[in-house]
């Protein structure tokens, strides 16, 4: 997420049950997970192909969301079919309800564990929701979760940049289904993410996601569009998408579309028609960035790139093969408008091909999506562009006082300006420090390395660390010490 530094989270339950009792907001019947995998290849270039059986045993979600006339209520039911991957037994699984943590509400229902009703436990001011078995499950061993949801979409953009509201006639649904949290070594990682920040810490998934929705919307959502049926004033289309981090849904009665071709992979930018110039600047900036970073890290994985304007007071967000551009940047005279795009592109490897945790390390993806900008403009516009972009980066550092705050800190402990400022001018500077350590043949090769040997997991500052020595056959403690670590 590039940021700029620019309610209550309960509705009242009777005009939520009044709103929800007409037919077309019924809870829509429980789907049933993917088993067979083999329709994701279409979603993938054919080099990828493989990772599909790598990745069996992620879990796999089918959703059913079921948009009102309104397009801030939703009514959804989803069944996750989650393996435990881990190498012991798990007593229980955690799920996040982010609506309650975004300025919106989300309560659940009818949940199952294969099937057999349960009662779940709650925290973190209802964003979390435990899900206990009766026997523990154990390594290897997969469970079908189901459940029932209901959201009242925010329409308001204050909280975490808006990045789910409804507000100026488009609905931005990110993060709205329960979310399986990250098990790591560190137990279920779970946590109230801080303003400045992106919310989600989140391993590959594959999502089978049917929307149901008033016609006169044009709906974007993560993935390619597997089916579409008109039926009289709603419409009703299917989302294979996989594998991916998030799925992320949006829709305006407002949007056009505008399309580019490259290389076996289609852009899509859908804004309203006054924004055509910038939509198609944007697409020509993706295409080149595509090309740029696949040539320096590695392929980028899907068929497709989807991109969306909406109101949120980000610059832009990220998601897997999807990017929000906020509309006040679309006119290409502003001058923001390429190196945001850049930089989202960027995260299509540094956030989702090799994924981090975003709120206690967020320098991994942040960082070195803000470098990976710095190396577009090398490649787009010559040394010229190179140093334009330095000179932007050194800017956010001395906006935060050119203090030597490590890069390495959760984003908690940041103050906004110092977040800004540290994570997205000091980090991108420190790669430019690691390549001068390193030699720029060992470094680039190092980079090669990080997104291929890590692709579609997760990565950690040790492991970045580790491979960087690797390459260059020295000690880059001393280096790691002054710029990243506390």
């Amino acid at each position: 997420m590039k940021k700029t530094l620019l309610p209550s989270m309960l509705t009242l339950l009777f005009l939520t049950s009044c709103l929800f009792s007409t037919p077309q907001t019924e809870p829509p019947p429980e789907p049933l997970p993917p088993t067979d995998l083999s329709s994701f290849k279409d979603g993938l270039i054919p080099e990828y192909h493989p990772v599909l059986n790598d990745l069996r045993d992620a879990s796999k979600y089918a959703i059913n969301f079921v948009i009102a006339d309104d397009l801030y209520h939703i009514t959804g039911s989803q069944a996750v079919a989650y393996t435990n991957t881990e190498n012991v037994d798990l007593s229980e699984v955690h799920f996040r309800l982010f609506p309650n943590i975004l300025g919106g509400e989300m309560t659940v229902e009818n949940v199952t564990v294969n099937g057999e009703t349960v009662t779940p436990e709650y925290g973190l001011s209802n964003s979390l929701l435990i899900v206990s078995f009766k026997t523990p499950l154990k390594p290897n061993e997969t469970v079908i979760l189901g459940m029932d949801f209901k959201i009242t979409v925010p329409r308001k953009i204050e909280l975490n940049y808006g990045v789910q509201a409804y507000y100026e006639g488009v609905l931005a649904l990110a993060h709205a289904y329960p979310m399986i949290a990250v098990y790591d070594d560190e137990g279920w990682n779970a946590e109230i993410p801080p303003q400045s920040g992106d919310v989600t810490y989140a391993d590959m998934s594959f999502f089978v996601v049917t929307v149901d929705a008033p016609k006169e919307v044009t709906l974007v959502g993560s993935g390619r569009e597997g089916s579409r049926q008109d039926n009289g004033s709603r419409q009703t289309v299917r989302y294979e998408a996989g594998p991916v981090r998030d799925f992320y849904l949006a829709a305006s009665p407002d949007y056009e579309v505008f399309v580019k071709e490259m290389n076996g992979v289609t852009l899509r930018f859908y804004a309203r028609g006054e924004f055509r110039e910038g939509a198609e600047f944007a697409l020509d900036t993706a295409a080149r960035s595509i090309e740029i970073f696949g040539e320096r890290y590695a392929p980028y994985p899907y068929t497709e790139l989807d991109f969306v304007s909406t109101p949120t007071l980000a610059l832009g967000i990220e998601y897997p093969g999807m990017i929000a551009i906020t509309e006040w940047i679309m006119p290409p005279d502003i001058g923001y408008l390429e190196s945001v795009v850049a930089h989202e592109v960027a995260h299509q490897w540094f956030y989702n091909l090799i994924g981090n945790d975003q709120l206690d390390d967020p320098w991994l993806d942040e960082s070195l999506a803000q470098f990976a900008t710095m190396q577009y403009f090398k490649d787009a516009h010559g040394d010229e562009g190179w140093e334009m972009y330095r000179a932007e980066v050194k800017g956010r550092w001395a906006y935060a006082g050119n203090q030597p705050i490590p890069v390495g800190l959760p984003v908690r402990d940041y103050t906004d300006v110092e977040y800004s400022g540290i994570v997205y001018g000091r980090g991108a500077l420190f790669f430019t420090a690691l390549r001068d350590e390193m030699g720029v043949e060992a470094f680039d090769a190092f980079m090669k390395s990080y997104a291929t040997e890590n692709a579609w997991g997760i990565s950690a500052p040790e492991t970045l660390q580790a491979l960087a020595e690797t390459k260059c056959s020295c000690d880059l403690m001393p280096l790691f010490e002054e710029w990243i670590y506390p």
